[in-house]
C-alpha cells in the first residue's frame, strides 16, 4: 500500500517547485497537497527529494525579491511602450523612464544587510564608568525688549 506522499506529493514536486519559486509559503503548498503542515513538516524530514525541491526554489524566489528591493533602493530605468491606433495607422513609441531611488528601501537594505552600522537600535557601552551624568547648559534665549 502506497502511502500519502506517494499519492499526494510526490507526484507533484514540479508543481511544488513552481509554487515554491512563485512565493506560496508551506502552510498554503500542504493546503494544495491536501495534507496537513504538520505532516508536510515530516515529509520534508523524511524525504530529502521534497526538502531539495523547496530549498532551491525558496532560494530563486528570494533572489528574485533581493534584485528588486536592490533596484527599488537604488533606482532605476525601463522602457515604457505606447502604441497608438490612428488614421495613419498604428505608431509604437518608446520612452524611458526613470524611477527615483527609495529611502525606505535603502534603510531596510542596510538594516539587513550591515546592522553592524545600520541597526535601527544602537547598543553603547562605557566601560569603566560607574556613573553617568547628562548636563544640559544650553543657555536658554533671552527676551529683546
Amino acid at each position: 500500500m502506497r502511502g500519502k506522499y506517494e499519492t499526494h506529493v510526490k507526484p507533484k514536486l514540479d508543481l511544488i517547485a513552481q509554487w515554491a519559486r512563485d512565493g506560496s509559503i508551506e502552510r498554503d503548498i500542504a493546503k494544495k497537497l491536501g495534507v496537513s503542515e504538520s505532516t508536510f513538516s515530516g515529509y520534508k524530514k523524511e524525504h530529502e527529494e521534497l526538502l531539495q525541491t523547496l530549498t532551491v526554489n525558496k532560494e530563486v524566489a528570494d533572489a528574485r525579491v533581493e534584485s528588486a528591493l536592490y533596484k527599488r533602493a537604488i533606482g532605476y530605468e525601463y522602457d515604457e511602450v505606447c502604441t497608438e491606433v490612428g488614421p495613419d495607422g498604428t505608431k509604437t513609441k518608446t520612452t524611458t523612464k526613470q524611477v527615483a531611488p527609495d529611502v525606505t528601501a535603502q534603510i531596510y537594505w542596510l538594516n539587513n544587510r550591515r546592522p553592524d552600522r545600520w541597526r535601527n537600535k544602537q547598543d553603547i557601552s562605557i566601560e569603566g564608568a560607574s556613573k553617568v551624568e547628562i548636563i544640559n547648559d544650553i543657555p536658554k534665549p533671552t527676551d529683546p525688549d
